[in-house]
């Protein structure tokens, strides 16, 4: 291969994915660097909330009919509080929008965007795994290993979509929630009717994702499990049987999908909020999971990495290429930010202000859920910076 690009982008996932298709027609050298040995589908099944921002995003990318039959619509979001009265539910109909937003797993949207990579017009190195990227004046440069041999990369520009591997203690801020999210399917009584849960409870919030299971007679009862746990809990969480973790659902949850009728496998993952501290380098930007990682209280992680993928290729577009890396990009950089602290501030709220059991707090909560539903226009807005991020407002 060439040993200069235009740009490099670091990371073949969904959003390295995405931003590889946007570039497309912009006439930009484009080379993607996977660590993986293939694009092929994986088998993944963590669930992903899709607004319908992203969905719009995907369409427009030619990658959302490879996904559209595996994706559950959410048509309504009931909000509530465990102990507490106020609940809140916002429908699409009110919003204006076919659906609020979509559940698909994991491997399935991987699957829907490697395909579509490898139709783009980039040039994609697999089973590339980098080991340094940095920046001197008059060029980005990425160093990574491949079948046994280091190779040296320059570029215009350098996007860092690897998930934040590669982001140094120094070079970001964190917070740990000291919770982890377990994850499962379950399946409930009732059938779901495409309407999605955020259920507030002291220990941290339940979210219940409707998913899309086929011709099982389980159809339409079926939901993705997000339960927040407090850290020293998980592991007892996990080793329950069956029966007694629905029983402590049922008990965490409430009733309003009638029974929960069984579980599958379950796992879980540390939550932390991370955020890449601002560099000076022109030449080397972080995009995704790589530049942020959220809470997923309201599900705003993956949707942001989308819009980032969405705005850089826009800015992109305007800039010649040998322009890259010495036009500074601040109009991008300011929006992303305005777009990145409103979403970090919404879900850090959301988890610091409901995750507790003090009577107080739990009143006023319960009087910003009763004023949330009652109020047209405030939901409106509220769906829609849940659907569109910081444009919206």
């Amino acid at each position: 291969m060439s040993l200069h690009a235009d740009i490099v982008i670091v990371g073949g996932g969904p959003v390295g994915a995405a931003l590889a298709a946007c570039l497309d027609d912009s006439g930009l050298n484009v080379v993607v660097l996977e660590a993986r040995d293939t694009l092929q589908a994986v088998s993944d099944p963590r669930a992903l909330a899709l607004s319908q921002g992203t969905r719009l995003i995907l369409q427009h990318l030619d990658a959302w009919d490879a996904l559209a039959t595996k994706a559950a619509c959410i048509q309504r979001i009931h909000v509530s509080q465990r102990g507490g009265f106020g609940r809140a539910e916002i429908s699409a109909d009110e919003a204006g929008v076919p659906a609020l937003g979509y559940v698909a797993e994991y491997g399935d949207l991987y699957a829907a965007l490697a395909q579509r990579l490898r139709s783009s017009q980039a040039r994609v190195e697999t089973g590339a795994r980098v080991v340094e990227a940095r920046s001197t004046s008059a060029y980005g440069m990425v160093r990574y290993e491949q079948a046994d041999k280091t190779h040296l990369l320059t570029a215009g520009l350098v996007v860092l979509s690897e998930g934040g591997k590669t982001l140094p203690a120094a070079l970001r801020d964190e917070k740990d929630y000291g919770q982890s999210a377990v994850l499962a399917t379950v399946c409930t009584e009732r059938p779901h009717e495409h309407r999605a849960y955020e259920r507030f409870t002291p220990q941290g919030p339940i979210a219940l994702l409707p998913l899309v299971d086929g011709d099982t007679p389980q159809a339409g009862h079926t939901y993705a499990l997000v339960w927040t746990t407090p850290a020293d809990q998980v592991e007892a969480r996990l080793a329950l049987e069956a029966a007694p973790f629905l029983t402590a659902l049922q008990d965490a949850f409430g009733h309003r999908q009638g029974r929960f009728l069984s579980t599958g496998p379950r796992s879980a993952f540390p939550l932390r909020l991370i955020l890449a501290r601002a560099h000076h380098s022109p030449r080397i930007l972080r995009i995704g999971n790589a530049a942020h990682v959220l809470h997923p209280v309201a599900g705003q992680g993956f949707n942001l990495g989308v819009r980032d993928a969405w705005k850089l290729a826009e800015a992109l577009f305007d800039i010649p290429a040998d322009r890259l890396g010495q036009t500074p990009l601040m109009g991008y950089e300011a929006q992303r930010r305005a777009d990145i602290l409103g979403g970090t501030l919404m879900t850090d709220l959301l988890v610091t202000g409901f995750s507790n059991d003090h009577a107080l707090l739990r009143h006023a909560r319960g009087h910003a859920l009763a004023a949330l539903d009652m109020l047209p226009p405030l939901k409106s807005l509220f769906a829609r910076k849940m659907m569109f991020g910081a444009q919206s407002w």
